[in-house]
């Protein structure tokens, strides 16, 4: 594997930050997960636009232009020779001292790893996921809005622990009001009587990429979608439920809190949907060898 660090491409074992990054000792940077299918890196200019929005919503400015980040990117797959996967774009504050300010922080740190990734078994994207209600409340936007991609995901982690202690696929988060947030690492969607409902994005939910896909496809087949205040009231009593990420693509959800969700197993809508969003990432996207 050949990883991108500040315009030089290293090999795995040689790919180092030093340990006055503020990246390692403060999660003080932004990121993005990125994936590309068949040649072509699916929904990069949204990705590369809310990357810079993160950076710049927390005073970070990335020493790289847009096109110059776009083409580093691209150059990272290249060298790897990959055709379909996973990429990490992470910016950090860079080098700086023991102390908490940015200001010694000279030179924001750019890291590109292109790679495969795999967030659930195959067999879970067919059977459905066991999701818990997590203890962990989702950190209110006042201190720290969930725009920001941040470095710092230990409140997702902390949830995902819970998740995983409890021996759950996945954990649902809420805010401090008791509403649907999102998931660790997922946005949320359930479906009532034909019609598809996923929290605002005021609730503390991430401005998911695969989100907004979502919504794109749910135009073309003729589905409405809204965005009220959710609860888990709505999620036990939903005939269909799924999430979205990234990583994670479109996975059914078939149980919350061990009540079984619609007849308990993957409904036909969701169905629809996973089968039009794999349509659609074979097809679109930036090319990566040209």
């Amino acid at each position: 594997m050949k990883i991108y660090i500040d315009g030089t491409f290293y090999a795995e074992g040689e790919a180092k930050v030093s340990v006055f990054d503020h990246g390692l000792l403060y999660g003080d940077g932004v990121f993005e997960g990125i994936r590309f299918y068949n040649d072509r890196v699916f929904k990069l200019p949204e990705h590369i636009d809310r990357l810079y929005d993160s950076a710049q919503a927390i005073c970070l400015t990335i020493p790289l232009s847009r096109e110059e980040m776009t083409q580093a990117l691209l150059e990272t797959v290249r060298q790897n020779q990959l055709h379909d996967g996973y990429i990490r774009l992470i910016v950090t504050r860079g080098v700086g001292n023991l102390g908490l300010s940015p200001d010694r922080c000279k030179t924001p740190t750019v890291i590109i790893i292109a790679s495969t990734i795999a967030l659930y078994p195959e067999e879970l994207y067919k059977r459905g996921l066991d999701v818990i209600t997590c203890g962990t409340r989702r950190v209110a936007p006042g201190a720290l809005s969930s725009a920001i991609k941040s470095l710092n995901y230990l409140n997702n982690i902390m949830a995902k622990i819970e998740a995983n202690q409890a021996g759950a696929g996945e954990g649902l988060m809420l805010n401090e009001q008791g509403y649907v947030a999102e998931c660790t690492g997922d946005n949320v969607f359930v479906i009532k009587r034909g019609e598809i409902f996923t929290p605002p994005i005021s609730a503390g939910g991430l401005r998911g990429i695969t989100r907004a896909v979502i919504f794109d496809i749910a135009a073309d087949l003729g589905v409405k979608i809204s965005e009220p205040e959710l609860t888990r009231y709505d999620i036990y009593v939903a005939d269909e439920c799924f999430l979205t990420g990234t990583a994670a693509e479109v996975i059914p959800v078939v149980k919350l809190d061990s009540r079984s969700i619609g007849g308990g197993k993957p409904g036909p809508i969701t169905a629809k949907f996973i089968a039009k969003f794999h349509e659609v990432t074979q097809v679109d996207g930036t090319p990566i060898y040209v």
